[in-house]
């Protein structure tokens, strides 16, 4: 009996130092962050771009820091599983397929041993456009390891529609290019995730049925961390280019958590208003209602507490928004750690 009481003291202990650091800090998560780059050069447009020197920094801080990076299909999985992520997980992607990733970031990846992603557009890489990656050069990645997922066939604003075209003839050319490119991804590396990427973030209602209906996650351009109660259909990325390229602004980012977080109104981030209100419902966590304040523009929000007992709260923008795209950003500090909770809305008006 006391071999049996010695045994179970010491599974118990084994235990906690799986899931606990010498330091009493967790080594398993609820949360994640997945961050997306494009162009890793000098030479291509600043919106898109970030220079080797600097992706290197940033796998460097990342390996410096104790950050644990992981396939983006194990943290995806892991999620909607509810299952715990390595602490401090990050998930690498890149969109579009770009000369630079081949050259610049996969032998950078390679030496620091991290998994990463690629979504593709397949046309100009079946019409060999310049400034691309070919084919066999994407053969190359998917056989050293890199997930291959989808972008669509000619990276199209997904949301436009011709005069004349319906919403269900639409909604069929949606599916057929969606298909399209995943057949052909399969095709040339024998890769399927059911991983759609939207162009240039963008997305609505009827879109994420579709992605629904066909076994397919979405992931999306607005900023944020990943956790169990996240959108699978429009999960957030922290875009890292231009001036967010900065390791000063990066580094935050790289350590946020996911809000329990319901948006409420409107379902559509498209819109017709240039000063859209949203409501919003903070659900409990580790974070205090009165330290969440949310931003457009780095100006604040007015935040109107509908009922402070169940989280939710009007956000009601003070201006109006220019530009196609655009998004209120909500943080809070986390009291356990030098780290924030960050969620954002993404607002898209068609005209």
């Amino acid at each position: 009996m006391r071999i049996l009481e010695v045994f179970n003291v010491r599974f118990f202990l084994v235990a906690l130092l799986l899931i606990f650091g010498g330091n009493g800090s967790a080594l398993a998560a609820e949360h994640g962050v997945i961050v997306l780059y494009h162009h890793v050069a000098t030479d291509t447009p600043p919106s898109t771009s970030i220079s080797p020197a600097d992706f290197r920094a940033h796998l460097e801080y990342l390996r410096d820091n104790n950050f644990n990076v992981i396939g983006l299909d194990k943290m995806i999985e892991g999620l909607r599983n509810q299952r715990p992520l390595p602490d401090r997980a990050v998930a690498i992607t890149f969109d579009d397929g770009y000369i630079s990733i081949y050259e610049e970031a996969f032998p950078m990846l390679q030496s620091f041993g991290y998994p990463f992603t690629l979504f593709l557009s397949t046309d100009p890489i079946n019409r060999n456009q310049s400034n691309y990656m070919t084919w066999d050069q994407i053969r190359e990645m998917a056989d050293a390891g890199v997930l291959i997922a989808n972008h669509m066939v000619t990276h199209p604003y997904m949301l436009d529609r011709p005069e004349g075209e319906s919403e269900q003839q639409w909604l069929e050319r949606q599916r057929a290019e969606l298909l399209e490119a995943e057949q052909t991804i399969t095709e040339q590396t024998g890769q399927s995730h059911r991983l759609l990427a939207y162009p240039y973030g963008e997305f609505n209602p009827a879109i994420k049925s579709l992605l629904d209906e066909l076994g397919f996650v979405g992931l999306a351009q607005n900023s944020g961390a990943v956790g169990y109660n996240s959108d699978f259909l429009a999960l957030p990325r922290y875009p890292l280019a231009s001036i967010y390229a900065d390791l000063d602004t990066a580094r935050t980012k790289f350590a946020t958590k996911a809000f329990n977080i319901a948006l409420v109104s409107p379902e559509s981030p498209v819109t017709e208003d240039r000063s859209p209100a949203v409501t919003l419902q903070f659900k409990p966590g580790e974070y205090a209602l009165s330290q969440i304040g949310c931003f457009a523009n780095s100006q604040p929000l007015q935040m109107n507490w509908l009922n402070r007992d169940t989280g939710l709260v009007e956000i009601v923008p003070g201006q109006e928004f220019s530009g196609r795209r655009w998004r209120y950003i909500c943080t809070a500090p986390d009291p356990r750690s030098n780290s924030f909770y960050w969620y954002s809305v993404q607002w898209i008006k068609l005209d």
